[in-house]
């Protein structure tokens, strides 16, 4: 019997999807890691993708279970729990699709379990791994006022969750990272144009320390747009989501000009164009997924973004149920930290 190699990472998705065939594409890259099988309920387009890629087709996410050390899991949100409870029982790492789960508690039972099996737990808050955000983190400070646009056409195979869940949730994700500090007041609007749920939506979040966050999700608006600007004491910085690019825009000198027509203002500034290393952020978000299961195979502490991931998704969660229930402003709780803690 040939002895498998054990520097070696054995990985498999579960669902085969528009996101889940990302997923494969990249695990198939990776010259480290075999991609030992696809899962999907339409078991014909996992035997297709399978042949494609070399690797075996599974209409049951519990076959993957003893195959593999790593999973990707891409289905519907409605099944995050279910089949990601699965495989951490099994002591397998997962890297479960954003939103993580239909609700918080569901969220919390996931770490309890990934705490209890030694196993990492991922959520896919793929913004994280862009170039472009992780130096954003190094030079905001003190931000007074953020604005974050994600806009884009209709998809019609996200139409069962809302534009919060679907796009608005990696803005409120960054920006919470951005912020020291705890939302206190939010206020939230939106509206269905092509489903039956709400698909554009704004929503401004005002945090203790002052800062200011304005948030505007669409899925009807015909061009893509992704981008972040962040007014700070110093400085005017944006940030273009898919080119991965900052400018950083400082005011150098001004002076106004009276004469008898008028009074004139002269700003001058400069722009400072900050090189990001860019990179495909979805393979840097699965690297990080790997390493991780290498360190827990060598004995190394798991490390989980639980407060992180509880944090983004309990406040989403607020923001789809105001604008369900037509709430447009609610106070968040003064004890936000512990509200999200896993008991």
């Amino acid at each position: 019997m040939e002895r498998r190699d054990e520097r070696r990472i054995r990985a498999g998705v579960v669902g085969a999807g528009h996101m889940g065939q990302y997923h494969i594409l990249v695990f198939a890259e990776l010259w480290d890691v075999d991609l030992v099988g696809i899962v999907d309920t339409d078991l014909e387009k996992a035997r297709r993708l399978a042949a494609q890629y070399d690797t075996r087709a599974y209409g049951d996410h519990r076959n993957l279970i003893g195959n593999v050390d790593v999973v990707s899991v891409a289905v519907p949100t409605d099944q995050h729990l279910s089949v990601t409870r699965d495989l951490l029982e099994a002591g397998v790492h997962v890297l479960v699709e954003k939103p993580m789960t239909l609700t918080l508690e569901e969220a919390k039972e996931l770490f309890r379990l990934a705490r209890q099996r030694g196993a990492v737990l991922h959520v896919g808050h793929v913004e994280r791994f862009n170039g472009a955000v992780q130096e954003l983190r190094k030079i905001v400070e003190r931000p007074i006022l953020i604005e974050s646009r994600r806009l884009g056409p209709f998809v019609p195979r996200v139409q069962n969750d809302t534009v919060i869940m679907d796009l608005m949730i990696h803005d409120i994700d960054i920006v919470l990272g951005l912020v020291d500090g705890e939302p206190r007041r939010i206020n939230a609007v939106g509206r269905s144009v092509q489903s039956s749920l709400p698909d554009v939506a704004n929503v401004q979040i005002a945090f203790d320390t002052g800062t200011l966050a304005s948030i505007t999700a669409s899925r009807a608006t015909e061009q893509k747009i992704r981008t972040l600007a962040i007014t700070q004491p110093d400085a005017y910085i944006t940030l273009d989501y898919t080119d991965q690019d900052i400018q950083i825009h400082r005011r150098a000198a001004q002076e106004y000009t009276l004469n008898r027509e008028s009074i004139r203002y002269r700003q001058a500034a400069f722009v400072e164009h900050l090189f990001v290393h860019k990179d495909n952020p979805l393979k840097l978000e699965i690297l990080h997924l790997v390493r991780a299961a290498r360190g827990a195979r060598a004995g190394e502490p798991v490390e989980l973004a639980e407060s992180e991931d509880l944090r983004s998704l309990a406040v989403a969660l607020e923001i789809e149920r105001m604008i369900r229930e037509g709430r447009g402003e609610t106070a968040w709780p003064e004890d936000l930290p512990w509200s999200v803690r896993s008991a």
